[in-house]
């Protein structure tokens, strides 16, 4: 099995960048079941993943880009792009589902000869989270879990204007303004940066067969049985924006009163963002959480 520090071999059917023009966004290339996997390795120590969420022309390295740097301190970092994400390969007629989705990150720990990770998951990327620790409970140490989509709920406006993008600048800029409760980190240069992630070929056509009208599918899709979730073993941290427009704080309390190992912080002034809001904040919180069993060991 090897992992290159090199961009996937042309995955997406884009131009292949040099090394001085090429984006942070794009870091090793693995093969996981076939498919070229996009990926940041950062750090050394017990290894911690974190999974994305599944917002138009997302990537790891833009979820996580204040994260990353933040844990290898500590940790070693592994930050895929998921399947269908990112700079990650989109296979012609896979169909994206959350068992596709959950397949292909065991898969990425298996190819890394991973057998025990902490799991942090964004949003969408929390419902992965879950499906991976009721499914797999022994190759989980420590769960992270924020704004998190898995258990049942009515779609937000948030979400649906998410999972429903059609690109514009407009469209991309309403939607920062919809992640952010502090509008002063959004700008229509960052909105046409985003943009231009979300329309880079093949991105956008991948990203509309996701999340099809009505999005409330989806949604119940996503949702892990709450008797697994009640089941969990694993110590969880569940952290929230109390002024999120996407997911509803009331999922968060949700997991509370499921995982009976849980503890819930909620951030003030702050929407969809927390691990760029309150980044300084957000890093410490879970780099203490996931310390701690290095003392009780």
């Amino acid at each position: 099995m090897t992992a290159l520090r090199t961009p996937c071999s042309n995955p997406t059917g884009e131009d292949t960048m040099t090394t001085t023009d090429r984006s942070p966004e794009i870091a090793r290339t693995i093969d996981v079941n076939g498919i070229a996997t996009n990926y940041h390795d950062e750090g050394d120590g017990q290894p911690v993943v974190l999974i994305h969420g599944s917002g138009p022309g997302v990537t790891a390295w833009a979820n996580w880009r204040t994260t990353i740097p933040a844990l290898a301190g500590r940790f070693r970092v592994l930050a895929p792009d998921i399947l269908g994400f990112g700079y990650t390969e989109r296979p012609d007629g896979t169909e994206y589902n959350s068992t596709t989705w959950t397949e292909h990150l065991v898969g990425f720990l298996d190819a890394l000869g991973l057998n025990k990770v902490s799991i942090v998951g964004n949003s969408f990327g929390g419902s992965l989270a879950l499906d991976i620790a009721t499914r797999h409970p022994d190759r989980v140490d420590r769960l992270v879990l924020m704004g998190s989509v898995g258990v049942p709920f009515e779609i937000t406006d948030g979400l649906d204007a998410v999972w429903g993008f059609e690109p514009s600048l407009e469209a991309m800029r309403h939607l920062l303004d919809v992640f952010a409760y502090d509008r002063s980190l959004v700008n229509d240069e960052l909105a046409a940066l985003r943009l231009a992630a979300a329309t880079r070929p093949g991105v956008q056509e991948a990203f509309s067969a996701m999340f099809p009208a009505p999005r409330q599918h989806s949604v119940d899709a996503m949702a892990v049985d709450e008797n697994r979730i009640a089941a969990l073993p694993h110590d969880t941290l569940i952290i929230h924006g109390r002024d999120d427009q996407v997911i509803p704080l009331s999922n968060s309390l949700r997991l509370l009163e499921l995982i009976d190992r849980s503890q819930l912080h909620v951030f003030g002034r702050c929407g969809h963002w927390v691990q760029i809001e309150h980044a300084t904040r957000f890093n410490s919180l879970v780099t203490e959480f996931l310390s701690e069993h290095r003392s009780e060991r």
